[in-house]
C-alpha cells in the first residue's frame, strides 16, 4: 500500500517520515560536531559543505513531503482529545521549525553574497546580506531552533512509545507497517 488510508499510513508517508527523522538527527549531530572544527582540520570545509547540501536537499524533500501529506488522507488519530490536539500542535511545530531552520541556515551561508553549492550539482543563489550582523544572528537562531526541533522530535518519539507501551494502541505500529481497520483500537 503506497498511499495513506483513513486507517493507516502508506509506504510513501512512512518512508518520508523515517528518512526525515534520520536526516534531521544526522544533520544535528554533524552541526554539533563541525562547529568545533578548526582551520587546520581536514573536515573544516567538507563538513559544512555536506551540512549545507544535505540541509537544502532536506528542505526540498520537506516541501514535497508537506505537499504529499496535503494530498493524502490522514489516518484517524488515536488517544484522548487533548493528546490528539497536542499531537497536531507538535506536528505543525516540527514542520515550522524545520522550515525556519532551513531559512536561517540559508541566511548564515549567504550573508557574504555567495550562493550555496549543493554537492557541485547546482548553486542556490544568495539574496545577500538582508540585515546587519546577519551571519551571527541567523547562526544563533539556527542553533536554538535546532535544539528545539530535536527536543520536540524526542518528545514525539516518547509519545509514540507511550501509546505503544502503556496505551497499547496502534499509533506507533501504523508508522512501522500497514495496518487494517480491525487492528485499530
Amino acid at each position: 500500500m503506497l498511499k495513506n488510508t483513513t486507517v493507516s499510513w502508506g509506504r510513501i508517508s512512512r518512508s518520508l517520515h523515517w528518512l526525515s527523522a534520520v536526516v534531521v538527527f544526522g544533520l544535528f549531530a554533524l552541526g554539533w560536531w563541525m562547529v568545533d572544527l578548526n582551520y587546520y582540520s581536514d573536515w573544516y570545509k567538507t563538513a559544512p559543505h555536506w551540512h549545507k547540501s544535505i540541509g537544502i536537499l532536506l528542505a526540498l524533500f520537506t516541501l514535497a513531503r508537506v505537499l504529499w501529506r496535503l494530498a493524502q488522507p490522514t489516518p484517524k488519530a488515536l488517544g484522548k482529545s487533548w493528546e490528539i490536539a497536542a499531537a497536531h500542535l507538535i506536528h505543525c511545530l516540527l514542520y515550522l521549525l524545520m522550515l525556519a531552520i532551513f531559512f536561517s541556515g540559508y541566511l548564515i551561508s549567504t550573508a557574504d553574497g555567495r550562493g550555496i553549492e549543493i554537492f557541485d550539482w547546482f548553486t542556490l543563489p544568495s539574496m545577500g546580506e538582508l540585515f546587519q550582523n546577519q551571519e551571527d544572528t541567523a547562526g544563533d537562531v539556527h542553533r536554538w531552533l535546532a535544539y528545539c526541533l530535536i527536543g520536540l522530535a524526542v518528545l514525539h518519539a516518547v509519545a509514540a512509545l507511550k501509546h505503544h507501551i502503556f496505551d497499547k494502541d496502534q499509533t506507533l505500529v501504523r508508522m512501522l507497517r500497514n495496518t487494517k481497520s480491525k487492528d485499530i483500537q
